[in-house]
């Protein structure tokens, strides 16, 4: 095949172009236009909704976060073994209880808890949807 013939034939996108694409991310743009990213991770999100209510469904939660209910039940069971949740089942559904004394992982933030973090993201305490240990 001569030059001109693969510079006409259209290029397929890199494996990195099309998880972009399904995220509905890769604009191609820097700055606040055309960037998706946020301050805190999917783990913290699930976290989150789980302390705001802590008898919903995955398929909740992943709807709220905007990821798939399968990507929600491994960071459940990373929350799990890290000692930050625990699941107890209730007839035909889970009901998470979070740890709030549990420290947070990364060593630059190790003096904050889990508590604290939560506190932060939802703001003064109001009637609580759930137990919290």
């Amino acid at each position: 095949m001569n030059i001109e013939a693969q510079k006409a034939r259209p290029r397929k996108p890199d494996g990195r172009q099309q998880r972009a694409a399904v995220r509905g991310k890769g604009s191609g743009k820097a700055g606040a236009e055309g960037s998706q990213w946020t301050f805190l991770s999917n783990h913290t999100h699930v976290l989150v909704c789980l302390a705001a209510a802590p008898d919903q469904t995955l398929r909740d939660v992943a709807a709220q976060v905007g990821i798939t209910e399968r990507a929600v039940q491994r960071i459940v069971a990373d929350l799990e073994a890290g000692g930050v949740l625990e699941r107890r089942r209730e007839g035909r559904r889970n009901r998470y209880l979070l740890h709030l004394d549990a420290p947070l992982r990364h060593p630059l933030e190790q003096h904050c808890s889990i508590g604290k973090l939560l506190a932060l993201v939802l703001g003064p305490p109001g009637p609580v949807a759930g137990p919290l240990v």
